[in-house]
């Protein structure tokens, strides 16, 4: 009989991982060994694993894992697994992209909710005992514009349809999708920003998409207009946004991603009228890691037999 296949899960939450591999009926076929995030594994735990989840590294580990033949990375975004002066050629990376289908869109539902709705004025108005007549704006006949047309920008278009909003987006193929009324390819974005009176940024973290959201392209928005970024933080220029929202040439921005996380409590987002700064609440929920590792469960199985897995990230393309 083969030896157990060494896998490494490097997570603060290991229970649904662990689960996952026993409910796939591959525990007899792996020998876990678990580490906490901000902890260290050990010299014979880099040496063993085969195979490794986690949220990232720090340059210089992954030459130490000398068997180490692939990686489930516990995020969508990778930009920082890719920036890695010594991440191996011929090691798999695979990523969490899709995982976070059930929670993102109602989270930026929500936010398309918040901007056209008055329930956080009624709110305070409530404290005051104060009754005054508001009105709310209706989504239904509004244009929202999706800048990247992955999973999770399908279903925010599938709800936001079901809603009665027309929908344009960008895709590097272009193709019609059901729903949309229009899609087009990046180098046509300025065309349907201008149509928007949302624009959503779910684009990944690239050099193509670095500061892809500049003065440029804010002024091709409406001054109606409002920005929600649930992408990367690094698709925006935070000055040219600032200055926008400052000066009226749009009317606002919801931010969930920044270039520093924690946002720095000096920032200007914190403190400019019409920017509303999230907590990088975007995907994440209860059940996420159990999400995950249906995901991360169905590559073990396929890496143990040999065959190709899902998500593999392109490092050419960035994500």
């Amino acid at each position: 009989m083969p030896d157990p296949t060494r896998v490494l899960l490097w997570t603060d939450t290991p229970a649904p991982y662990v689960d996952a591999i026993a409910a796939a009926g591959l525990a007899g076929r792996v020998a876990v060994e678990v580490v906490g995030r901000t902890a260290t594994p050990s010299d014979a735990q880099l040496t063993a694993a085969e195979a490794m989840l986690a949220w990232g590294v720090r340059p210089g580990v992954l030459p130490r894992m000398e068997k180490l033949r692939w990686v489930q990375a516990l995020t969508a975004g990778v930009e920082g697994w890719l920036a890695l002066p010594d991440l191996p050629a011929g090691l798999t990376l695979t990523c969490a992209r899709g995982t976070h289908r059930e929670a993102m869109p109602e989270n930026i539902l929500g936010a398309l909710f918040h901007l056209t709705k008055p329930f956080c004025a009624i709110a305070e108005d409530q404290k005051r005992s104060h009754w005054q007549r508001r009105v709310a704006t209706p989504l239904n006949g509004q244009t929202l514009t999706i800048l990247g047309l992955g999973a999770i920008g399908r279903e925010v278009a599938r709800l936001a349809t079901a809603i009665g909003m027309r929908v344009t987006g960008t895709s590097r193929s272009a193709a019609p999708l059901p729903g949309l009324a229009e899609v087009v390819p990046p180098e046509r974005t300025d065309e349907v920003l201008a149509q928007a009176d949302f624009v959503l940024a779910l684009l990944p973290a690239t050099p193509a998409t670095e500061n892809f959201i500049d003065a440029q392209r804010l002024a091709a928005m409406k001054p109606s207009a409002w920005l929600l970024n649930f992408g990367r933080g690094a698709l925006v220029v935070d000055a040219d946004l600032i200055a926008a929202v400052k000066e009226r040439r749009i009317a606002g921005a919801v931010l969930d991603v920044f270039r520093q996380e924690p946002l720095p409590p000096t920032h200007p987002f914190w403190t400019t009228a019409g920017i509303l700064v999230l907590p990088h609440i975007g995907g994440m929920h209860p059940r996420r890691d159990a999400i995950v590792a249906r995901l991360f469960v169905e590559n073990l199985g396929r890496f143990l037999e040999g065959r190709p897995m899902q998500e593999v990230v392109d490092r050419a393309a960035g994500y």
